[in-house]
């Protein structure tokens, strides 16, 4: 990967910190790894950044002009429908053009998730793609999915989620065989509900390493190295997760200046405290992939930061040249019979058109 320049297109104009967050992130990243970057969003509000970091020469960032802003309480059709010359929207657009190799957006995930399948489409036989986010584990790293792209699901659909985890998990984080979680309120079979039961039985079933139901609690000890959920519980988790990071991030700092005892506690645990932050730091992660699309897009947190953006930026390299589209693609042909128990005519429709090599309108 580092023998070639790959091209990321990053959403300038979306998240909590637009656009300097994004203009600094991408000033990073250019100075950290071999990318040329095409911040795209309104021009009068980039370039001030660029000329303040002194970054308007010499480095590979380019800027693409958009009239149109896409926020974070907007429609996610809105992308669709009626903003088509927003940051979000332009940017797939490049990528779908093979402008780009890669899309980041740290704006409405909503609305990246539906531009991405209205302007990349889904990967042939995926039904609904899924964010997959990557949270460290006393051991390592966890990949869950999904953590906010959708939250009916079928059971088919909690398969396809963990087809294309496992792969990700196998190409990008370089996991050997990694074991596969289903999310639930208990150990035994008889937990869950019917939905999860009906997943748990395809589960075993299948060509991944499937180590059955994971609880709540067990996601951040490595029962796991992927977990699958729907999008509603995935995103209540991640939520979770970061809330009680920061308040023992805050509630250990109160403590440590309780009495002098533990002042000087803190002060000799103090690189232990930072490699603590860093290591639970959201930040560090930079974003995660939006599964099941046909080019890579990375969803950051809305709340990034320069760092945020340069480590997305980061993911979305690595993604990229990783392969893990055609490996998704690889083990949904094996995994094809146990998709298809519980669809709908429709569903058993496309499945037939995509194993032809048709296309649905």
């Amino acid at each position: 990967m580092e023998k070639h320049t790959t091209r990321v297109v990053l959403d300038a104009m979306g998240g909590d910190f637009a656009p300097h967050a994004a203009v600094e992130g991408a000033v990073l990243a250019c100075s950290h790894y071999p990318v040329h970057i095409t911040l795209v969003g309104n021009k009068e509000a980039i370039m001030p950044h660029l000329r303040r970091l002194q970054a308007l020469s010499g480095m590979p960032i380019t800027v693409h002009h958009t009239s149109q802003i896409i926020d974070m309480g907007d429609n996610p059709l809105d992308v669709v429908r009626k903003k088509k010359d927003s940051s979000i929207r332009v940017g797939l657009e490049l990528l779908h053009d093979t402008k780009a190799d890669a899309f980041v957006s740290a704006g409405n995930s909503g609305a990246v998730a539906s531009g991405s399948l209205f302007v990349l489409k889904r990967i042939s036989g995926i039904d609904r793609p899924a964010i997959a986010a990557v949270l460290p584990t006393l051991s390592g790293r966890v990949v869950v999915a999904d953590t906010g792209a959708g939250s009916a699901v079928k059971p088919f659909n909690l398969v396809q989620f963990a087809i294309m985890a496992s792969a990700y998990s196998s190409r990008y984080l370089n996991c050997k065989k990694p074991r596969v979680g289903l999310l639930s309120n208990g150990s035994e079979d008889s937990k869950g509900t019917d939905i999860i039961r009906e997943a748990h039985g395809l589960l075993k079933n299948s060509s991944l390493n499937y180590v059955g139901y994971v609880e709540g609690r067990d996601v951040f000890r490595s029962a796991a190295d992927v977990v699958v959920c729907d999008g509603f519980t995935g995103n209540v988790l991640l939520k979770a997760a970061e809330g009680v990071a920061e308040s023992f991030a805050v509630a250990l700092k109160q403590e440590s200046k309780k009495d002098l005892i533990s002042m000087i506690g803190a002060l000799l645990s103090k690189k232990s405290f930072a490699r603590l932050r860093k290591r639970f730091d959201y930040a560090e992660y930079g974003g995660a992939p939006l599964l099941g699309v046909t080019a890579p897009v990375i969803i950051c947190h809305g709340r990034s930061n320069a760092q945020a953006v340069k480590n997305a930026v980061k993911a979305a390299m690595d993604y990229a040249v990783s392969n893990v589209v055609s490996h998704i693609q690889h083990d949904l042909e094996i995994n094809r019979d146990l998709q298809s128990v519980g669809r709908k005519p429709s569903f058993i429709k496309r499945m037939l058109h995509d194993m032809y090599g048709k296309r649905d309108s």
